[in-house]
């Protein structure tokens, strides 16, 4: 008379198996936070690099060239804006470069052109 049941090598290969699958689903899983993490905090960098252009085009001058260090707070997290104001060929323009980082590591850049008004 012959039982049945599984022997202890199937039980095994089915327990690798099914651990495999749950390595490969977490792993999927802490990919997807991350982008959505670095998602949120690419939009948070253009809010902030947008807001700093548009208070220089608030300002109705031509700004100053230099490199300005800008703190921004969106969201409960603190970004860096670094403003880089150079001069163009032509003198009535200036280029307006606005990078922005958080916790040392770049997230984007927005460029503009300013004109006198």
């Amino acid at each position: 008379m012959k039982q049945g049941g599984f022997t202890l090598i199937e039980v095994l290969v089915s327990l690798g198996i099914v651990a495999v699958a749950l390595m490969a689903g977490l792993k999927a899983t802490g990919s997807l936070s991350r982008n959505a993490e670095r998602q949120t905090t690419s939009m948070l960098g253009q809010i902030c690099a947008e807001n700093e252009l548009i208070r220089l085009r608030l300002l109705r001058q031509l700004p100053d060239t230099g490199e300005r260090e800008i703190e921004c707070l969106q969201a409960g997290q603190a970004l860096q804006v670094s403003l880089s104001v150079r001069p163009t060929p032509n003198p009535n323009f200036r280029r307006v470069d606005a990078r922005v980082s958080s916790r040392g590591e770049y997230v984007l850049q927005l460029s503009t052109v300013m004109g006198r008004n």
